[in-house]
Formats: structure tokens, C-alpha cells, sequence
């Protein structure tokens, strides 16, 4: 494997960028990576108002939902590959201008058709921008400490804007039609295109060698096979054909796809990165972190939403505390790094997540007063930073500086299948304990009790059809048994994520505090360097 610490982008030789410019780009990717954390979440809430005007059928609905994630997952590793080829800047303003037509054509959708195609193209879009985001961020700042800083900045953002998305959508929907929480993505991304094109540095690898043209369409069906195969498990069940089929051609795809990177001359991802500890460390960490937080969220959402049945706007801003934390936390990462060490501090991270999950997980009871639960989620957005911000500095530092791009797709990638899994294997423990804990009452009709069983949502709905004193025995014991299931997967998670603290402390044992930058002073294109403006 080449050494990271000898490779740099050979045709930069302009001297570094003003710290001005340097912290406008950072204002500028922080913008776009909050704009599409907010567009993943933000349709959930707009579900309601499209059943009411487009009527489209459950099969649309499920694509109307999923095909942003299939279009961004499958396509992370090859817009990553080309950023690095055609310039990360450049890619970066592309999928910006290409996500605000997108997000146009989206809000005036007139079918259901429409609508999936514009939504396919929001992740087209999305995933030309992720890898972008990270890279330019990763050039723009050359100094270790403030590349850490900033990274953590960038991924804090990154995280509070997913919680984002319900507030944001319930704020519009309380006023304007579904569109309308599309339509907003255009003056913004507008703001990141003007705003782009003046501060934000240019830089490409100048060798890139030719694209693996097969390796691209196999990258393409072995994550979107996979990633559908997940989804439609967790919610159809892994009996179901379309399912197995996804599976077995994802995993077909995704063999042929490894077994072709190790032997062609420009891989589109070089697995012998994965030798390196610090880079197998930190996107094990966010495997792990992912793969227990997602589910989490989810759990809490459905807690706050049908338990305490507050509207999806104010469960939105029940959660709002812990990524806001996420954001404001970043700077602390970077202070603990020098004194602890980089495994200490992704260790702790870890740590201090899995101590606040079990805590809101015992926490989780019908009765219990939101303030109650805010420290802890605080707490656990603290966590996230600590372990983030860390690990994206780390996965984007200790690869080789031409493959930025390639790097934070790899990442990113991983982070997609990570949440995924998350959410089928505990999502799915969460469903088994609710339905093994489920007390009914006596005497419900079949039909009914067949519909509380599946989920405490459908609980509620069924205690509306039976007689009162039926409904409240109903609904109180499909509320205890939720916080039940919440208690047990919360404690599942908390273990994974002890067990990952233990093991971050041994894969990035070795990496050093500070990972320099081999060529600080030659960081972006002589073409591109900023002009002052």
C-alpha cells in the first residue's frame, strides 16, 4: 500500500489558503452536509399530507421513501472516485446545482412517479456532495489540530441535521402544502453554489488512472442489493423472495467487486487500506456507533410520538437537544486528543454512549417527565461527537491525500450499511420483545388483537374499534410493553457499544495523537487558489 504519509496531491503548489477562506469553505460544506441530513429525514413528516393529495398506492409510498437511500448508498463510492478525478470542489457544486433542480422538480411532483424519480434524483445528488464535503474540508485545512476541528464541526453538523428534519417539516407543513419541504432546499443550495464557487479550495488527484469501469456498475448492485435486502427484511420479513434474491445478488455483486479491487491497478477502493489499523479502527467505531445509535433514535420517536403521543413536530424537538450537543461538542474532541490520545478518545466516546443508552433506556416509562430524559440525551450527543469527529479526522487523514474522496465514500458507505443493519437486527429485537411482553386483555376480538401485536402503533389504532374500558387496557399495556422493549434493546446496544470501546482502544492503539499533513503548504490548485474576495 502506498505510505499515507508520503502522498499528496502533486500538482497543488499554491500556498495554503487564508484562514478566512479556509473557515468560509468549512461554513459552506456545513451548510450542505446540514441541508442533506435534513432532506434524509425531513419526507416522514410530509407522508400524511402526500396520501392526502396524490393518493399514491403503499408500494409507492415504500419507494417515495427508500429510493433516496438506494439511489445515495449505491452511488457513494463512485462519486467519491470521481471527485477525486474531476476535483472534489467541482463535484461538490454539481451535486449542489443537480440537488436543487432535483428538489425543484420534486416539490411539484404530479404523480407518485413523479415524485420516486425526483426523489432517485435528490440522491444521485446527495451522494456526488457527501464524499465532497468531507474532502474539500480535509484540503481546506492543513493544520492537524484545526483539520480535527474542523472535521468534528463538520460531522456535529452532519448529525444534529437529521433531527432536524421533523422540525423543519412540521414547522412548513403547519402552513404550506408537502412540497414545500423540497422546495426550501432551492435558495439554500443556491447560498452553497454562489458561496462555493468563491471560497472553497479546488483539489484532485493528479494521477488518477483510469476508472474501473466494471467495478463501477458491481459497486452499484452489491450496495443497493444489499441495502434493499436489509430494508425490506426488516419490514416484510426474510421469508419474502424479493428478499433473498436482493440478498443473493448483492452479496454476488459485492464478492466480485472485492475480488476485482485487489488485482486491478486503480481500484476504486483500495482494500488494503483496511491493513492500516487507524483506518479499520475508525470505520469499525462508526460501524458500531451507527449500528446501535440508529436504532435508538428510532425507538425514542415512536416512544415520543405513540406513547406520549406528541405530534411528530414536537417529538422532533424532544430529540433536538442531543445532536444540537452533537454540533456544539466538536471542540472538545479536539482538546481531549492531546491529552488522551486518539483510541482514549473514540474509546471514551464509546463509553460515555453506551452508559447514556442504557440510561434512557431505563428511563423509558409511560410516566416518565421529559426533563428527565434531557441530560442523558444530551449526554449521548456528547458521545456521538467524541466518537465522530475522531474517526472521519482519522479515516480521512490516514489515507492516501490523492483518494480523499474515495476515503470519506468508504466511510460514508459503511455508515449507510451500518444504520441499515442497526435497525433490522435491533429494530427487530425491539418488535420480538414487544410482542413477547404484550399483555392483552381478555376477550379482543382476533382482528384486533392480531393488530396490536404488530407493532404498539398499530395497538393504538386497534384500541379505537373496541368499547372504551377495552381501548384503555389495550393501549396501557402496549404502552408498558414498548418501554419494555425499549429497556431490553437499549441494554443490547449499550453492550455493543462497550464491546466497541474495548476494541477501539486495541485498533487505534497506535495511531498518533496528531496525523500531520505531509505537504501543508501545497493544498489547493494554482487555478483555484481563493482571490481574495
Amino acid at each position: 500500500m502506498t505510505n499515507p504519509a508520503s502522498t499528496h496531491d502533486t500538482a497543488a503548489t499554491a500556498p495554503a489558503a487564508p484562514a478566512r477562506h479556509r473557515w468560509a469553505a468549512l461554513a459552506v460544506c456545513c451548510l450542505a452536509a446540514m441541508l442533506l441530513g435534513i432532506d434524509n429525514s425531513v419526507l416522514n413528516y410530509a407522508i400524511p399530507s402526500l396520501l392526502r393529495d396524490m393518493g399514491p398506492t403503499g408500494t409507492e409510498i415504500l419507494w417515495i421513501s427508500d429510493v433516496y437511500g438506494f439511489a445515495m448508498g449505491g452511488l457513494l463510492v463512485v462519486m467519491g472516485n470521481l471527485g477525486d478525478r474531476l476535483g472534489r470542489k467541482r463535484m461538490m457544486l454539481l451535486g449542489a446545482a443537480a440537488f436543487g433542480v432535483a428538489s425543484l422538480l420534486t416539490a411539484y411532483a404530479p404523480t407518485p412517479g413523479a415524485l420516486i424519480a425526483g426523489r432517485a434524483l435528490l440522491g444521485v445528488a446527495g451522494a456526488a456532495m457527501v464524499p465532497s464535503t468531507l474532502s474539500v474540508v480535509r484540503h481546506a485545512f492543513t493544520d492537524p489540530r484545526e483539520r480535527t476541528t474542523a472535521i468534528g464541526i463538520s460531522s456535529g453538523i452532519g448529525a444534529a441535521s437529521f433531527a432536524l428534519g421533523p422540525v423543519v417539516g412540521g414547522l412548513l407543513l403547519d402552513h404550506f402544502w408537502w412540497g414545500s419541504v423540497f422546495l426550501i432546499n432551492v435558495p439554500l443550495m443556491a447560498v452553497v453554489l454562489v458561496a462555493g464557487v468563491l471560497v472553497l479550495p479546488e483539489s484532485r488527484n493528479p494521477r488518477p488512472g483510469r476508472l474501473d469501469w466494471i467495478g463501477v456498475p458491481l459497486s452499484v448492485v452489491g450496495v443497493v442489493g444489499a441495502v434493499y435486502a436489509i430494508k425490506e427484511g426488516f419490514r416484510d420479513g426474510a421469508d419474502h423472495a424479493p428478499v433473498w434474491i436482493a440478498a443473493a445478488v448483492g452479496a454476488a455483486a459485492l464478492a466480485l467487486f472485492a475480488r476485482r479491487q485487489v488485482r486491478v491497478e486503480e481500484p476504486l477502493i483500495d482494500l488494503r487500506l483496511f491493513r492500516n489499523p487507524a483506518f479499520s479502527g475508525a470505520v469499525g467505531s462508526n460501524l458500531v456507533m451507527i449500528f446501535a445509535s440508529s436504532t435508538l433514535s428510532l425507538a425514542f420517536s415512536l416512544y415520543f410520538q405513540v406513547v406520549r403521543g406528541w405530534s411528530p413536530f414536537t417529538a422532533g424537538l424532544a430529540l433536538l437537544p442531543g445532536p444540537l450537543a452533537a454540533a456544539f461538542a466538536a471542540p472538545l474532541a479536539t482538546a481531549l486528543i492531546p491529552r488522551l490520545g486518539r483510541a482514549r478518545v473514540v474509546a471514551l466516546g464509546l463509553v460515555v454512549l453506551s452508559a447514556s443508552t442504557a440510561v434512557l433506556g431505563s428511563l423509558s416509562s409511560p410516566g416518565m417527565p421529559y426533563w428527565g430524559l434531557l441530560a442523558p440525551l444530551v449526554v449521548n450527543g456528547a458521545g456521538i461527537i467524541l466518537i465522530v469527529s475522531v474517526t472521519n479526522d482519522t479515516i480521512l487523514a490516514s489515507a492516501p491525500k490523492e483518494r480523499a474522496g474515495a476515503a470519506a465514500a468508504v466511510s460514508e458507505t459503511a455508515m449507510e450499511m451500518g444504520g441499515s443493519l442497526g435497525i433490522a437486527i435491533l429494530g427487530s429485537l425491539l418488535g420480538a420483545v414487544y410482542r413477547d411482553a404484550l399483555v392483552l386483555p381478555p376477550g379482543l376480538p382476533a382482528g384486533t388483537a392480531d393488530a396490536a401485536r404488530e407493532s404498539v402503533g398499530g395497538a393504538f389504532e386497534a384500541a379505537a374499534r373496541v368499547p372504551a374500558a377495552d381501548g384503555i387496557a389495550l393501549l396501557t399495556a402496549a404502552k408498558d410493553a414498548f418501554c419494555h422493549s425499549v429497556q431490553i434493546t437499549a441494554v443490547v446496544g449499550a453492550v455493543l457499544l462497550a464491546a466497541g470501546a474495548v476494541a477501539a482502544l486495541y485498533t487505534l492503539r497506535g495511531v498518533p495523537a496528531e496525523i500531520p499533513d505531509p505537504e501543508a503548504e501545497k493544498e489547493v490548485l494554482p487555478s483555484a487558489a481563493p482571490s481574495g474576495r
